[in-house]
């Protein structure tokens, strides 16, 4: 379904839109690896906690982004994962050399 739909279904039906809300993230959680499934059951566990807390669903909306952000940007974070020693050492070992290219001169 495209935004659109979602949208008319949110409006015309909340329950069965909660239901298929709820059916297609576990269809994407069920299609990862057995390895990341728990760990995307915990994040969506934690979303939906957010979500029930929240006064409305814009507070909802701010709450989520932040706690992506802080995913991204924070402590423990992506960025400073692939900033970090242990990151680039670990990588580092398994590349290749790599050669500079160097144009000719006409």
């Amino acid at each position: 379904m495209d935004f659109e739909q979602w949208s008319q279904l949110a409006c015309r039906d909340p329950a069965g839109f909660e239901l298929m809300r709820r059916e297609m993230i576990e269809t994407m959680i069920g299609a990862a690896s057995e390895r990341c499934q728990q760990r995307l059951r915990g994040l969506q566990w934690r979303i939906d906690q957010v979500r029930s807390r929240s006064a409305n669903p814009m507070s909802a909306c701010i709450s989520l982004s932040n706690m992506m952000w802080e995913s991204f940007a924070g402590d423990d974070g992506l960025v400073q994962t692939l900033n970090s020693r242990r990151f680039t050492q670990k990588r580092v070992s398994n590349m290749a050399q790599v050669v500079p290219f160097v144009p000719r001169r006409k």
